[in-house]
């Protein structure tokens, strides 16, 4: 028995992390910047291509993913889609609704 609990407690471990429920599923641990605006606000994002030319973006906590694709912009790089939209100029950036173009926050940055 003591011979059966020494295999199997091993690959239900490497199961387990498989599965990830070992680890936090926090986004950072998944390659998400989480950035602070100056209205407090918290942008999850990262690149989804090693061109840089799209970004996957979450607001706060909240789980739906903004899958926004590079636009022509004047400085820095600009991301959105027909919701959303992502400035990233250096080490900062600003996001904001398309529609109505209201900031959701400025000066976005690494805490």
């Amino acid at each position: 028995m003591k011979g059966f609990i020494a295999v199997a407690l091993p690959a239900l471990l490497a199961g387990c992390a498989q599965l990830d429920l070992l680890h936090s599923s926090e986004p950072a641990a998944q390659g998400w910047t989480t950035w602070t605006c100056d209205s407090e606000a918290k942008v999850l994002w990262r690149y989804t291509d090693a061109a840089r030319k799209a970004v996957d973006v979450r607001l706060g906590g909240a789980e739906q993913v903004y899958h926004l694709k590079q636009e022509p912009g004047a400085s820095g790089s600009l991301y959105s889609d027909d919701m959303l939209a992502f400035h990233v100029n250096g080490e900062e950036g600003l996001v904001y609704w398309v529609a109505t173009n209201d900031l959701i926050g400025r000066g976005c940055k690494a805490q």
